[in-house]
């Protein structure tokens, strides 16, 4: 081996330094080394020199290329392959941590829920490669990795690429692709035309074993245990412990079946039975004979199998399940915590979900590779779906036949037909949610600072029921609902900060509004007569008398650290007329973030080496420093120093603080505050001023740019439309308008010789980018973007402006003096935030050649939504009542 490593050093040495051996395998011995181009450290895994002499370096790197491209969460990827002198060698992230094996070997057994999530994990990277038609074959615990509790599958690919580029010849090296314990049958068969199924055997295998402390089949020799795999039956998993749960003992007992028909046929099928779908229904377990090994299984379990999955579908879906104790006695409803997952590359965007009265469905708003829309999962399916027709749709709610969905869309609220896809505008309306009665009309909140409206489900005018008032600091009614008999709405009556929100009834039939709860928002009506609110991330219900609209007792905490959207209140969950909770854990919504440089390629570099939950970036002037915004229970503005590596607060406030701008001089950062409204300050950057109002008003304002003589401010205000409005800064005057149009702009920037402003308009029924004359505003405007987007920004002097649209930016050329635009044309794509509202999400160098971008971490992209069959009766055990 010193021979070895000493000619392998030699042959790598261009490329990598080998510093020391970490360890070997059936296949590969692996080493610890430094990436001397990308400065680095990585792991080199090379070959088995009999095993590279068989197979042949064309032949291996051709079948291992597929490996490089697969990017996934939980999969380690490949950095680089080659041949060097003699090895063939394939190069992989070092990652520290421990191997699930290393980990299994003094724990022995892992915890249910510990090894459940390492499964779930797991079968989501062999689900994800499954789709990309790539099959690992060794799935084992020496090839998972687990760091900060995540696992990591290693050598994905590389046992099908050594199968493939070796062909027969493998047998002669006495290697074999696979371990006994976790093989399939047809892969210890020798059956090399293997499908997903065999990853999924394995899989569960490897929970078996993290779950009873053993493999299903042990043995003296591989050849024993092979014929166990090929000719036994496991004990069900429930024989070594018997609180597995028994649909987790069912999951796995289905993933072992001998034949590949009988097992799921994907890894999402078998996560999604771990987690209760599916009802999947552990067999009794399997006697023992007399010589202490299993008996071969009889014909009885199949024929209850059918009955028992049966009565626990209606346990979890709250139907009357009887016959489980006696004839007359009704089983009880225990809850049922699941989760479901949407699709790999997308993430929850916001704080809202909708489920229907049935609780069949539930819908959310994604955010992925095509920007956000809304989301769909069946209960009775698998995953999520997208709504087609739903693209940067928002603060969806059901028909009360479940078949509809409406939504807001650009000005618009609309409805969508979960059947065909069909969608019809209803009315005009931004933002706010609403509530669909069996009469066939709608109440909703038409804007961010409207009252409640009402309008026909098949469309028309709207006719407005309340107007918030503002000489009592309310700022809107928000998120309303039915209550029974559809005579009274529930909603929240906004205002800030949000302690002083209020829950209020609506009576549709005088309009007199009544305040129920001071100090909440996002109230859900509960058919077992009580009030579920949000205060302060937690839900708390209160019993509710309906007919008198009457709180008739104290709140109690029940579901805590629910995601939540501070600066409206909304709360990430709902609940069915069956029983099931939905909702999303506020862990999981606000995940820490990555603060990156992106160049013009795609290419990512770290700007902060740690993570947090950041927002608007802003470079200063000189390009020095970073202002931005981190949320800490309240957003602050902070200044980070780039050279030094140094973070300090610049606010301190129990409202939030947003979107940060620079005055010219660098001297000052401006920002907006809820209080009540989003109001315009500024300080100085190094402390020497206390804060001080800059412009405050009645509406919510949002400091977008400062012009080139640092004279004047850009600043959006919104009422109830978006208009931009310009503010001296050296105090010599009131603000004026410097667009004002019924449809909603914002977003304005100067550009760099003072002649343009650039800002985005929806003029045209959805987010444009235009670039308008300045001062005069009169001297035209043409259009810069094609096919929508948002936040402009000026580059190379005013030669160029870029934008978002979606998760791609763009640029296009512009004539700094005429104004008259370029093509435009796409930079580079990537999942970096939610890319509208008046905040800054990002910011670009002057020169263009790189882009500040805030970035959620694929691993730590909220994705899950949870789910509680029968929560009613836990929640009333928890209330008492």
């Amino acid at each position: 081996m010193p021979e070895i490593t000493e000619q392998l050093k030699a042959a790598l040495a261009d490329r990598y330094v080998i510093e020391r051996e970490l360890g070997a395998g059936g296949m590969a011995t692996v080493y610890l080394a430094q990436d001397l181009k990308h400065d680095r450290k990585v792991a080199v895994k090379v070959l088995k020199p009999e095993l590279a002499a068989v197979i042949g370096a064309e032949r291996f790197l051709n079948e291992i290329k597929v490996t490089a491209n697969l990017q996934h969460p939980h999969i380690l990827p490949l950095h680089d392959s080659g041949e060097a002198d003699s090895f063939l060698f394939y190069v992989m992230p070092y990652v520290e941590g421990e191997t699930l094996r290393t980990k299994m070997d003094h724990d022995k057994q892992l915890g249910i829920e510990e090894a459940l999530e390492i499964t779930r994990s797991v079968a989501a990277a062999l689900d994800y490669a499954h789709r990309h038609d790539v099959i690992h074959r060794d799935i084992k615990p020496e090839n998972i990795l687990v760091h900060d509790g995540q696992p990591l599958v290693v050598d994905f690919g590389i046992a099908l690429a050594v199968s493939q580029a070796g062909g027969t010849r493998l047998t002669e090296t006495g290697l074999s692709i696979g371990t006994p314990h976790y093989m399939s049958p047809e892969q210890a068969m020798g059956d090399r035309e293997l499908d997903a199924r065999s990853d999924v055997y394995s899989l569960g295998a490897m929970l078996y074993e993290m779950l009873s402390g053993d493999p299903p089949y042990t043995g003296s020799t591989a050849q024993a245990i092979v014929a166990k795999v090929i000719t036994e039956k496991a004990p069900s998993v429930t024989v070594h412990r018997d609180t597995v749960p028994p649909h987790v003992a069912g999951a796995v007992e289905k993933s072992l079946a001998k034949l590949p028909a009988d097992r799921f046929h994907t890894a999402a099928e078998f996560a999604d039975a771990l987690t209760g779908k599916g009802v999947i229904i552990a067999t009794a377990p399997v006697a023992a004979d007399v010589r202490g090994e299993a008996a071969p299984a009889g014909p009885a379990w199949r024929r209850h199998l059918p009955k028992a999955a049966a009565i626990l579908a209606a346990l979890a879906f709250g139907f009357a399940a009887r016959g489980m104790l006696s004839d007359s006695e009704p089983a009880p409803r225990l809850p049922v915590r699941f989760a479901v997952e949407l699709p790999a590359g997308v993430q929850l965007a916001d704080a809202q979900i909708a489920v229907p009265r049935d609780g069949s469905k539930l819908v959310v708003l994604g955010f992925g590779a095509g920007g956000g829309r809304l989301y769909i999962h069946h209960m009775d399916r698998i995953g999520f779906v997208p709504i087609p027709g739903t693209e940067d749709g928002t603060t969806a709610f059901f028909s009360p036949d479940g078949e509809w969905v409406g939504f807001t869309q650009e000005q618009s609220l609309k409805k969508v037909r979960l059947d065909d896809g069909t969608v019809l505008d209803i009315t005009e309306a931004t933002w706010g949610g609403g509530t669909w009665g069996t009469n066939d009309t709608i109440v909703y909140t038409r804007n961010y600072l409207s009252g409640l409206w009402r309008v026909a489900a098949g469309g028309g005018e709207g006719e407005q029921l309340t107007t918030p008032d503002q000489t009592k600091g309310e700022l809107g009614h928000w998120w309303p609902q039915l209550l029974p008999g559809e005579k009274h709405v529930l909603f929240t009556n906004f205002s800030t900060p949000i302690d002083r929100a209020r829950i209020a009834v609506l009576s549709l039939e005088n309009g007199d509004v009544t305040t129920l709860i001071e100090g909440g928002t996002f109230a859900r009506y509960l058919p077992t007569g009580h009030i579920s609110y949000l205060r302060a991330g937690t839900i708390l219900t209160v019993p509710f008398d309906v007919d008198r609209l009457q709180v008739t007792g104290p709140p109690v905490p029940v579901l805590e650290e629910v995601a939540h959207v501070v600066p409206d209140g909304r709360a990430a969950f709902a609940v069915s007329g069956n029983g099931a909770m939905v909702y999303v854990p506020d862990t999981l919504f606000n995940p820490p973030r990555q603060l990156v440089w992106v160049d013009r390629t795609g290419r990512e570099e770290p700007v902060m080496p740690e993570r947090g939950i950041y927002s608007s970036p802003a470079l200063s002037p000189d390009g020095r420093r970073i202002a931005l915004s981190i949320y800490d229970g309240t957003d602050d503005v902070w200044i980070y120093e780039l050279r030094r590596g140094l973070l300090t607060r610049l606010t301190r406030q129990d409202a939030s603080a947003f979107g940060p701008r620079w005055t010219r001089d660098g001297r000052r950062v401006i920002y907006h505050v809820e209080q009540p409204q989003f109001d315009l300050f500024w300080r100085a950057t190094d402390g020497s001023t206390s804060e001080e109002v800059l412009h405050s008003t009645g509406s919510d304002k949002h400091a977008t740019s400062i012009s080139p003589d640092g004279a004047m401010l850009a600043f959006t205000e919104t009422n109830p439309d978006a208009d931009i409005w310009l503010l001296p800064l050296d105090g010599g005057g009131d603000p004026t308008p410097f667009l004002q149009t019924p449809y909603r702009e914002g977003l304005a920037v100067f550009s760099p010789n003072g002649r343009w402003i650039a800002y985005m308009s929806d003029e045209s029924g959805r987010a444009e980018i235009y670039v308008q004359a300045y001062p005069n505003p009169e001297g035209g405007r043409v259009q810069v973007s094609t096919e929508g987007g948002v936040e402009p920004k000026w580059t190379r002097g005013g030669a160029e402006l870029v934008y978002r649209h979606r998760t791609r930016v763009l640029a296009a050329a512009i004539d700094p003096v005429s104004g008259e635009p370029g093509s435009p044309r796409v930079l580079f794509e990537g999942n970096y935030g939610w890319a509208g509202g008046n905040s800054n999400s990002y910011d670009v160098a002057p020169d263009g050649s790189r882009f500040l971008m805030v970035k959620t971490p694929p691993e730590s992209a909220p994705r899950q939504v949870y789910i509680v069959l029968n929560w009613l009766e836990e929640m009333q055990q928890r209330v008492g009542q």
